[in-house]
């Protein structure tokens, strides 16, 4: 053989084994875990419960401001398929005064998965509760498949703790509706979701300050609204 033939044939044999050990670093330096979507942060189960722990405060315009406290329970029941061909949910709640009373039924609502989102059906009114996959600062419209107008949620606190009623839960997110305050108003709205358990917290606080005179301006007088608090007490399968 020629020696400028063997000098070739050198050079193609060792592109050969040079080839596949490139091939096989580029796949290990561009290849990354696929990312957990995050459905787990609200299980979807027939059977299962949670029951939580509810304060509600109430004021009114000249009124005497009330506050209650009672329990509710949230029971996944069964699933059917809808319209849009996605498995839905039924989710019934009952509710009762303390743990010695017995549970009366409260109301019925519904969750689907639907396209890497959660919407849950509350009165006929559909929520945008969730996106996946759960990622810190994502933003939606809360009310994208209602008529209620535009409500910006965002998700923050993605994986870390959160304690409610002496629980901690470790892996959590944070939905953050709404947290707004001025001199006038105020609306904070947000929901924690727990991994492999679902909403474990819920608070609502919607309120109207005192703006009649300057006297009360800014002194967070409050006319009327609401405050509003759910916590997780337990959960399980029936």
């Amino acid at each position: 053989m020629k020696p400028f033939q063997l000098h070739s044939t050198i050079q193609f044999c060792c592109t050969l084994l040079l080839v596949p050990a490139f091939l096989f670093i580029h796949a290990c330096q561009t290849h990354t875990e696929p990312q957990a979507p995050g459905y787990d942060y609200f299980p979807l189960e027939a059977g299962s419960y949670r029951i939580y722990d509810v304060t509600e405060q109430r004021f009114a315009l000249n009124g005497t401001p009330t506050t209650q406290t009672y329990q509710l329970r949230e029971v996944t029941t069964d699933s059917q398929t809808d319209p849009t061909n996605s498995t839905a949910f039924r989710i019934e709640r009952y509710r009762r005064a303390n743990e010695q009373a017995t549970w009366q039924p409260d109301s019925v609502s519904s969750v689907r998965l639907s396209d890497d989102q959660l919407l849950r059906t509350e009165n006929n009114v559909v929520y945008l509760k969730l996106v996946f996959p759960l990622t810190d600062q994502l933003q939606w419209n809360g009310n994208a498949y209602n008529t209620l107008g535009e409500d910006n949620y965002q998700l923050r606190h993605t994986g870390k703790s959160f304690n409610v009623l002496n629980q901690t839960f470790p892996k959590t997110a944070t939905v953050i509706q709404q947290n707004d305050s001025t001199l006038v108003n105020q609306d904070k709205r947000l929901e924690v979701y727990a991994r492999n358990v679902g909403l474990v917290y819920r608070e609502k606080v919607q309120l109207q300050f005192c703006s009649s005179t300057p006297l009360c301006v800014g002194k967070a007088q409050i006319d009327y609204g609401i405050r509003y608090y759910m916590r997780l007490r337990s959960h399980g399968k029936l």
